[in-house]
């Protein structure tokens, strides 16, 4: 997701790099540290999960803590108590933006992500055109840490359709039903959803379970949102939706 959203935002004028562990064949992202700290104000976190969130701000690389930072955005889908927890880690006079996303790759390349924020308009309104150049939809949330919360209640049910619209095209396969139909179907009809209109354009749309992959993330975000459960909440559907992510095969 990360290097679409800098190609947007270099496309739309901004003075954007980007840094990756990993080496990569874009010459405006740098596997050095000090090379991407230097004279960087404002700070986009764009990675799996809360391991690799912690070490880029406060790890190996401890960007955080960059003289001049002013800005951070959390744009990785993570537990909304972790993310709150991080106003008491973060440097005073760095403002911190939850702005968690939706869309998938397809929406990153072509720079119509929907962003669901989490600040004050006064924390928000120096970064909502980067937001802007790299989205379509901004969701102002209410307080820091509002917009994590309605990301991961948003994936909730996105992993919730994902789990039957999987489960229902295996029956459909199973009876003699052909895919395409039965989901033009769906389509223009009562069971419609994000994924199953997706189709192709959803890169995982046909994956089998891997820690590695989308399929994987989800089970990371459907844990965000468990850990982030109101107490005496009954998680049992939550939990049944987790298993059968987990289940899932590789369709052909």
């Amino acid at each position: 997701m990360g290097a679409p959203m800098l190609a947007a935002l270099r496309s739309a004028g901004f003075e954007a790099r980007g840094f990756d562990v990993r080496q990569t064949d874009d010459p405006h992202i740098t596997t050095d540290p000090q090379a991407f700290a230097e004279g960087l104000t404002t700070l986009i976190t764009v990675v799996r999960d809360i391991a690799q969130t912690h070490e880029v701000l406060f790890g190996a690389q401890g960007f955080a803590a960059i003289p001049g930072l002013k800005h951070i955005l959390i744009c990785s889908t993570l537990s909304p108590v972790y993310v709150t927890g991080l106003r008491d880690l973060v440097p005073e006079g760095v403002t911190l933006t939850d702005a968690p996303m939706s869309g998938a790759q397809i929406a990153a390349r072509e720079a119509r992500l929907t962003f669901m924020l989490g600040g004050t308009e006064d924390d928000i309104a120096p970064v909502r055109p980067l937001l802007q150049a790299m989205g379509t939809t901004l969701h102002p949330m209410g307080e820091f840490g509002a917009g994590m919360q309605a990301k991961v209640l948003n994936n909730l049910l996105a992993a919730s359709s994902t789990a039957m619209t999987r489960l229902v095209l295996d029956w459909a396969q199973a009876s003699g039903l052909d895919d395409k139909k039965l989901l033009n179907l769906i389509h223009s009809s009562s069971g419609q959803n994000w994924f199953a209109s997706g189709g192709e354009d959803i890169e995982f749309f046909n994956d089998g379970m891997d820690p590695e992959n989308t399929i994987g993330i989800l089970i990371k975000d459907i844990d965000s949102a468990l850990d982030a459960a109101p107490p005496g909440a009954d998680t049992s559907l939550p939990r049944s939706v987790r298993d059968a992510i987990r289940s899932l095969k590789p369709r052909g």
